[in-house]
Order: structure tokens, then sequence, then C-alpha cells
């Protein structure tokens, strides 16, 4: 759909999927082919190598002269992706957060391994209410990056994110949410990853962690990366390999789909089934000339 909003209107695509964004995984992330790409400009993909740790911040930092330079050409930018937090910090403000020093990190990830998630939330529940409240289950990346920042800075994470300001003015962009029906949703994540088993997904998992990156970097992180790489190093079989990042891929699509559904209720939803007269009928309702970004 970017593809076609950007040929139909003359328009620019900008990458915002945190994974997209490190060269070292095109197959695992799904990047464009070398093909869409030349059907349209496109910025920020494959730009960072995966011992890079980019962040939200790094990632807004990055794309805002690129918007600024695609506004100055006179031309629309579609922003592209599937990572929430950077359409949040793009239209809600992201928050100038000092960073948390390494030894803090640690004796948090320590804390979290001793007592569990119940115990820790406990805590974190003492030092920064509001963000125990709204991270959910399992989100032990969240939960401790919550309760680092309060530590670190006497000042709760939930507070430093209130003080915000939107990087775009909010009558410069819109917004729209892909959202097919489960099942479609479902079979085509399956198909997808038998297409990049066989496109050299493995031997990008096994060429990624035979670098020795540390796991928290989020290129490390990717889905289906450690049940290719494990199966790469024999220990498990092919099918049992698909299966299982076929069942983390579907695991990661609920959740993606929760997330956009609490975070943004209001942007129009497109049945990504749709038939392509549908969806050429869609583009000029999503598009405005004087838009910063759609």
């Amino acid at each position: 759909m970017a593809l076609r909003l950007a040929e139909a209107n003359d328009a620019e695509i900008v990458n915002a999927d945190a994974l997209q964004v490190y060269l070292d995984l095109r197959v695992l992330s799904a990047r464009p082919s070398p093909e869409d790409e030349a059907r349209a400009p496109h910025h920020l993909f494959g730009v960072a190598d995966a011992a890079e740790g980019w962040t939200v911040g790094r990632w807004l930092r990055a794309a805002l002269p690129i918007l600024g330079d695609i506004q100055a050409r006179g031309r629309p930018a579609i922003l592209v992706g599937g990572t929430g937090l950077y359409f949040r910090a793009l239209t809600q403000g992201l928050a100038d957060i000092p960073g948390v020093p390494a030894a803090v990190q640690r004796e948090i990830d320590a804390r979290f391994d001793t007592g569990g998630e119940a115990a820790f939330r406990e805590q974190l529940r003492v030092a920064d209410p509001v963000a125990e409240a709204r991270i959910a289950a399992n989100d032990r990346q969240r939960l401790t990056r919550a309760l680092a920042v309060a530590e670190a800075t006497g000042r709760p994470l939930s507070a430093w994110q209130a003080d915000t300001r939107p990087a775009l003015p909010a009558d410069g962009w819109r917004g729209v949410v892909l959202d097919p029906p489960r099942e479609s949703l479902h079979a085509r994540c399956d198909a997808r990853l038998e297409l990049m088993m066989d496109q050299g997904a493995v031997e990008e998992a096994a060429a990624l962690t035979a670098r020795g990156l540390e796991d928290r970097l989020p290129a490390m992180k990717a889905v289906g990366l450690r049940e290719l790489a494990a199966y790469a190093r024999g220990e498990t079989s092919r099918a049992e390999a698909l299966a299982a990042a076929q069942a983390a891929t579907r695991q990661y699509a609920k959740r993606q789909t929760t997330w956009f559904r609490n975070q943004a209720p209001d942007w129009p939803r497109v049945n990504a089934t749709e038939t392509d007269e549908q969806r050429r009928e869609l583009a000029p309702a999503l598009t405005a000339s004087d838009s910063r970004a759609i």
C-alpha cells in the first residue's frame, strides 16, 4: 500500500520499523526488495549495523531531518512500519530522558532475575505506579527500563513521558492501520515464514548469531531469529524451527494488533485483503497536499 500511495502521490517512503533499520536483517525483517525500492525513494531502510542499539530517540533524530528534506522538496512522506512507539513519538512526542548508567541497569536486571516479575512489579508499583499499570505482562524490557529510569533519575518514567510535545503538528499528518482478518493474517504470516526460509533467512540468522553480539541488542530480538539459528546449529529440525518461528510471529502479530487497537483507536482501519480497486479509491482519502507525513 505504501508503494501504491507513493506512486499515486509522488511521495517518498520512510521506514518506521525498528528492525528494518538493520542492514543484517533484510530477510528476517522483510525489508523492501531492491525492486520495490526502485519504485519510489526509500529512507532509513538497512542503515544500521546490528551492533548498534537504535532506540526510539535515535530513530526520531534520524527521521525528522529526512521528513524536513522531503517537505522542502514539496513531496508527501509516507511512514510505514510496525513499530507503534515510532508513530507515537512523532504524533505525541518523546521525552528527553537522561541515560541510565550501565551499573544501574545491570543491578535492576539482576533484581528481576532474582525475584521474578511479580516481585519486581511490586517494586515498580511503588516507584512508578502509572508505568507499572500500563506495561503488559511478560514485558521485561519495559518493566526494567521503567524502574531503572526512576532509580537513576529520581523521577518516574511516566512523569518524563508526560513532559513531551508532538514532533509533527496535529494537522500535518494522517494515520491508517492495516487490519486484516485474524485468520488471513495468521495464514499470511505462516506463508511468509516458509518463503523467508527459502530466501535465505536461516543463513541470515546463522551469520548474525555467529557475531556473538549481546542478546539485549534490538536486532538480536528479531522474531524468528532464535528459532532459525537453532536449526542452523543442528539443534532442531527444519520443520520444528519453522513451526516455532511461525508461532512466535503469530504471537507478535497479536501483540501488535492489540497495541494499535489501544494506542491508535481513532485511526481508520483498512482490511489488507481489499481489492486493488478499493485500495486505489482509498488513496486520495489518505493524502492531502499540505500534509507533511502520511
